[in-house]
């Protein structure tokens, strides 16, 4: 099984929160991805954090990505415009076009979505969730 982490998945990782290291392991990194669109966001929380608390983060952030198979958004293009409608015209919109195009990189390539929101990503057509938070 391939797994599609959520940039909020990610960054518990890189925080070394809710033990998210152990569940990588155990379904193993060559079985782990991450959308292009998720390297933005690190990237962007990085820049955030770089500005906001004079740490930077971008040595870490690097190391992971060059260890994580990244996948690209150009094969979800046409699923995510047909989903955008079809989930407005549900009334259940996508809040975020950035969760659109992380949900269909999943869908379009038959993996399983791990996010910690999967609230926002339930109404996804063909979606496959799962979260590996696991609070106390």
């Amino acid at each position: 099984m391939k797994y599609l982490l959520d940039t909020n998945i990610c960054a518990f990782f890189l925080r070394g929160k809710f033990d998210i290291d152990q569940e990588i392991d155990k379904v193993g990194w060559k079985n782990c991805y991450i959308s292009e669109i998720t390297v933005l966001e690190l990237k962007y929380g990085v820049e955030l954090s770089k500005q906001k608390d004079g740490i930077n983060r971008e040595p870490q952030l690097e190391r992971f990505l060059s260890t994580i198979n990244i996948v690209p958004i150009t094969g979800v293009l046409s699923l995510a415009a047909q989903e955008k409608i079809r989930l407005r015209l549900a009334g259940t919109p996508a809040d975020d076009d950035f969760d659109l195009l992380i949900g269909c990189t999943s869908v379009v390539h038959r993996m399983t979505m791990v996010t910690d929101n999967t609230k926002d990503f339930k109404h996804f057509k063909g979606i496959m969730l799962t979260n590996w938070v696991k609070r106390p």
